[in-house]
């Protein structure tokens, strides 16, 4: 196959899917790599390097599309890149295709081949940890009183306490700001729906670390003693309810401080509205907000060494045995098939934007085959079923 990394357009987004490392693992597996030019430039890595590699450079994005069969890169497809797409031509990248209903269209009446990366992942999405942990720092250059937080110390200075900190989700995106936070000596609270994961992090701390069972009415006695709240909840885009909404935030002391990784609009912060890294925050009713939707942007070069390194098994695997096959052998990649040449195969985005799915085993008749297991992405269903 020809394989194409390409680069991301999204402002504020200085990632690439693969660095030079992985371009020359698909190189040897016997495939034609082509890298668009500077997509790796400010994540640290130059077009000689993929050269050195054996990747050849191109210059246009209409170019990439048209010589390609598999595409991958970090972010959505922007809207620019719409009709530029082709039918049964592959593409991997962070679709979030439930929230992009344009998109989602765009890629069925192209009839490409289309996985989102953010449900393939086994153990997680590096993303998810490096969001978690570069957000909880940003939470704290909120805090500082230059940028209109209270100026409080993370953890403290002598006579002077250090900051409170509520984590909602106790998932791989808030463990990962507990870990940053609770380090640097925040007093931290956790607040989860599941006691397992809460029982989990108690013991991980040694009990130093507060947890709670996530409910409004729990977070609202505990708000007004809150200096920052990180907010980590994938929440279910069919709930129309908050957490966290405008009324509550006059719980919060002046120059308090929400970030919110999980960045869902119409999510669990009714006060949300997505921000850029060129202009991150904004205040309303007195709590700064801090609502960047790619965060780990900001440290491309880890983030992208990381993410490189956990999705090239899927793309390797996609390359070397076909759709197919590399769905059969990996759940998580089979369940993060969004559209299959004008097919609707997400489930999730069928329920939210009701429209018609078929399932990916039906779609790719599996039905005999001895296939991998995965849990669904999420808890949404859709019964919303095509005939095929």
């Amino acid at each position: 196959m020809i394989f194409g990394v390409l680069k991301d357009n999204k402002i504020g987004e200085y990632r690439v899917v693969l660095t030079p490392v992985e371009a020359a693992a698909i190189k040897e597996d016997g495939h034609t790599v082509l890298v668009q030019n500077d997509a790796g430039f400010s994540a640290g890595f130059t077009n000689e390097q993929y050269e050195q590699e054996g990747a050849e450079m191109v210059d246009t994005i209409e170019e990439m599309y048209k010589r390609c069969d598999f595409l991958a890169k970090v972010k959505e497809i922007e809207e620019s890149e719409y009709g530029l797409l082709r039918e049964n031509q592959i593409v991997y990248t962070c679709i979030h295709p439930a929230a992009h209903p344009e998109q989602v269209q765009a890629i069925l009446d192209s009839k490409s081949v289309a996985f989102t990366a953010e449900d393939s992942h086994r153990f997680g999405s590096v993303n998810c940890e490096a969001a978690g942990k570069q957000g909880a720092l940003m939470g704290l250059n909120a805090m500082l009183t230059i940028n209109g937080g209270k100026g409080k110390f993370v953890s403290g200075l002598a006579g002077a306490p250090g900051m409170k900190v509520l984590i909602l989700g106790g998932g791989l995106v808030g463990r990962s700001s507990l870990q940053v936070l609770q380090s640097l000596g925040a007093w931290c609270t956790v607040m989860d729906v599941n006691y397992g994961v809460l029982r989990d992090i108690g013991r991980t701390y040694n009990e130093k670390v507060n947890t709670q069972l996530s409910t409004k009415q729990n977070i609202k006695k505990l708000l007004p003693e809150i200096d920052m709240v990180i907010n980590c909840v994938k929440w279910p885009k069919e709930n129309k309810d908050y957490l966290i909404d405008r009324e509550m935030l006059h719980l919060m002391e002046k120059g308090s401080v929400i970030v919110d990784i999980s960045n869902d609009e119409d999510g669990a912060i009714e006060s949300f509205r997505e921000t850029t890294h060129e202009d991150p925050m904004y205040v309303e009713n007195g709590v700064v907000h801090y609502c960047v939707s790619n965060i780990p942007g900001a440290i491309a070069n880890s983030t992208s060494v990381a993410y490189a390194a956990s999705v090239l098994p899927h793309i390797r695997s996609i390359l070397n045995h076909g759709v197919k096959e590399a769905c059969i052998r990996d759940g998580f990649l089979r369940r993060s098939l969004t559209a299959y040449k004008g097919y609707l195969t997400h489930e999730e985005t069928s329920a939210i934007q009701n429209r018609p799915w078929a399932r990916p085993e039906d779609v790719l008749q599996l039905q005999e085959e001895e296939i991998d297991f995965a849990p669904p992405a999420t808890r949404t269903r859709s019964t919303n079923f095509l005939k095929i």
